[in-house]
């Protein structure tokens, strides 16, 4: 008896640890899944658009401001293979609008070309830009390529819209407006045309935005300048707090 009764303790099954613990979870992040995405997608970099103001020198000619944006355009393309920049940029009599459609690293570089432009030349033909919003991550563009566009409308305004509203609602509107003119051109433009015609505001003078607009973001405080920006860019995420140092140092004996 003695011995059946020591076979039968010694018969129970050994189960590894393993099986005791719950199962693993395939556990990601919230980049792996913008990263899957875009494979899924084919697309090769997230895309980014980006809104800026600014005011120019008297008399610039579209004829200048256009072969510039191309040749940066042009030098930064050897870098960023495949990463091609739309948008449009309107020109109105001193100030300018332009709507820019390309990866961040893109973008970034072209604040970085305006910022060294600003900082080492005395007369820059582009002045006191403002970044008034970035949206990262778009579904897809709205512009099929990059134009610049002279805005000739008359310059008679029968009230000034920035006096009686909050910046808010200023915004609100400017964004409202520069929407529907691109999904406007969306419809209307097609690829490898000349682009929209200076005069834009005929068939479409609703969808325009008024230059006065524009002057009022210029003016605000409440946007960045590309340097500002560009350093809260270059800023790291993980910041050391002191609550999270630990003194004295530990040491290993």
């Amino acid at each position: 008896m003695a011995l059946a009764a020591h076979t039968r303790k010694n018969s129970k099954k050994v189960f590894p640890l393993e099986s005791l613990l719950p199962p693993q979870v395939p556990r990601s992040n919230y980049l792996h899944f913008l990263e899957e995405k875009q494979r899924l997608q084919l697309k090769k970099f997230l895309l980014d658009r980006m809104f800026l103001v600014a005011k120019t020198r008297p008399n610039i000619e579209k004829k200048d401001i256009t072969e510039y944006y191309e040749q940066l355009f042009q030098s930064i393309s050897k870098r960023h293979l495949g990463e091609a920049v739309t948008g449009l940029l309107f020109m109105y009599r001193t100030f300018i609008l332009h709507i820019l459609e390309s990866s961040s690293g893109t973008l970034y570089r072209v604040l970085s070309d305006y910022l060294h432009h600003e900082q080492n030349e005395t007369e820059y033909f582009i002045q006191g830009m403002k970044v008034i919003v970035v949206s990262h991550n778009i579904p897809t563009r709205i512009f099929m390529q990059w134009q610049v566009v002279v805005i000739k409308v008359p310059v008679i305004y029968l009230d000034d819209v920035t006096q009686s509203q909050s910046l808010k609602e200023v915004i609100t509107e400017f964004l409202t407006q520069t929407h529907k003119l691109a999904l406007h051109l969306f419809k209307t433009v097609k690829v490898g045309t000349k682009g929209p015609a200076d005069n834009l505001h005929q068939p479409e003078p609703d969808l325009l935005l008024q230059e006065q607009i524009i002057k009022y973001l210029y003016k605000s405080e409440q946007f960045m300048d590309p340097g500002a920006f560009l350093n809260m860019y270059n800023k790291p995420i993980h910041v050391t707090m002191d609550s999270d140092v630990v003194w004295p140092a530990p040491s290993h004996f």
